[in-house]
């Protein structure tokens, strides 16, 4: 079993890097190709964000009804061809240097096939992330909460490394930059087809319907289900769910230019940061970051997945708290350099929070989601995250000057205020409180019923599977 898990790793890390890479890359293609406007790239990630809020629900439900195998490898084929394809259209741009018709209609050939990309990205990461590390670890050994850790890991490391790498190329040529990425996703595409069909032979459970293992929390009778088709929808099922709230407070969390993002990037070059410093900056994120798959699966082992959630998010509030009041006494108007750093300051320290809050809410997601419902409930939470991410840039438009970059901070802090509000909720309905009031008390009060002591420590160590 270990040498397929490698196998799965292998064909994650190449699905990753060729996204990030391709992700990444078509941005500054289109900067190259297009210089001195943000008009045409700012659209190409716009359209691509919103086909993938409104199809979510497609791509959900045909997680839910395809062969495991079949999926997957649609996934990675209809990953890799538009990329190539991309490719191949970025060359022609490259080459034709001039506006007109045919350019238009160029770039909105490229729009097209990154939505088709984007789409089949999406299929994959809910297949494997939400359906198939669930699958391995009842059929093994090996523990949910560190294969979720490191297919993090992975993700991570890709999103560090493969801009620096596609950077380093197109400073010496646009052209071979888009030749190195179409290269890759021709070549990759057979290493993933061929290592994720070994991984699916080596664990017969992956073969086995995806019956539900605990009745549907939207289902009521077949009677019902037939005369009432909505009843089974997408959205009603994610509603729903027990970890609804969980879910949707790590959604709002893309509620956010508070991250190693482009807008955060674009307001410190504003204030005279250099790339250098900007790119310090980014590393140290991401080194925290890969410290939290680290210390969230070892913090869920000891507290459980839920009260990890809790510390998680109120640690991510108290760094971006801290650093937005920070950066507001710093700089009223935003424009000071002590006030970025306070910024990068709290964005740093929090993503020891974000990453462990990530972590569980994911283990909590599949613990509580139905197999024959997973693809469904993550299509639903990946549409609200692509309109939380939606709205984030919506806010960079809407505020568009560094000088009132403050106020996408504020609607950013609110976010996460909410996110903590929302993962309150979760708690109180799992566990039926969020602070042990017995232990408020004095000793002699609870003494004398120590079977409610007992529930208590085991609804702490969430053993229970629901509030009674």
């Amino acid at each position: 079993m270990p040498h397929s898990l490698m196998k799965l790793y292998i064909s994650h890390a190449l699905t990753t890097w060729n996204s990030r890479t391709f992700e990444f890359g078509a941005v500054i293609f289109l900067a190259a190709i297009f210089p001195g406007t943000l008009f045409y790239a700012s659209c190409y990630a716009l359209i691509r964000s919103i086909a993938a809020t409104i199809l979510s629900s497609y791509i959900g439900n045909l997680v839910d009804r395809t062969d495991r195998l079949a999926l997957i490898r649609q996934s990675i084929v209809w990953q890799r061809i538009p990329v190539a394809a991309s490719c191949g259209v970025f060359v022609l741009l490259a080459k034709l240097r001039s506006s007109g018709f045919l350019t238009e209609m160029l770039f909105a050939v490229t729009v097209a096939l990154a939505c088709v990309e984007k789409l089949a990205s999406m299929g994959n990461t809910i297949a494997v992330e939400r359906d198939w590390l669930v699958v391995i670890s009842e059929s093994t050994v090996v523990d949910l909460q560190d294969l979720n850790a490191t297919i993090r890991r992975i993700d991570l490391i890709c999103k560090l490394v493969a801009p620096v790498v596609i950077s380093f190329v197109d400073s010496y040529s646009t052209l071979v930059a888009i030749y190195v990425i179409m290269g890759q996703s021709t070549l990759s595409v057979l290493m993933e087809y061929f290592a994720i069909a070994q991984v699916y032979h080596s664990v017969p459970s992956l073969s086995h319907p995806k019956e539900p293992s605990t009745p549907d929390p939207t289902a009521s009778s077949s009677r019902d289900r037939t005369s009432n088709p909505a009843s089974t929808s997408p959205w009603r099922s994610y509603t729903h769910s027990p970890a609804f709230f969980a879910s949707l407070s790590l959604s709002l969390l893309y509620l956010t230019v508070l991250s190693t993002g482009i807008q955060l990037t674009t307001y410190l070059l504003s204030l005279g940061y250099d790339s250098l410093s900007v790119s310090l900056m980014r590393l140290a994120a991401v080194a925290v970051e890969l410290s939290a798959t680290c210390l969230a699966p070892l913090l869920m082992a000891r507290i459980g997945a839920t009260r990890a959630g809790l510390w998680s998010v109120n640690w991510l509030l108290c760094w971006v708290g801290g650093g937005v009041v920070t950066f507001l006494g710093l700089g009223g108007n935003g424009m000071g350099a002590g006030a970025g750093a306070a910024l990068v300051g709290g964005v740093v320290g929090s993503r020891l929070g974000l990453w462990g809050f990530d972590l569980a809410v994911q283990f909590l997601v599949q613990e509580s989601t139905p197999a024959a419902h997973r693809g469904k409930f993550s299509a639903a939470e990946m549409a609200l995250q692509n309109l939380f991410e939606l709205l984030s840039f919506a806010s960079t438009i809407v505020f568009s000057s560094p000088k009132t970059f403050k106020y996408p901070v504020l609607i950013s802090c609110g976010a996460v205020a909410m996110s903590a509000c929302c993962f309150a909720a979760f708690v109180r309905q799992k566990r039926g409180h969020l602070l042990h009031a017995s232990k408020c008390l004095k000793r002699k009060e609870y003494v004398a019923v120590p079977q409610v002591e007992l529930q208590e420590l085991r609804l702490d160590e969430d053993v229970e599977h629901g509030r009674d």
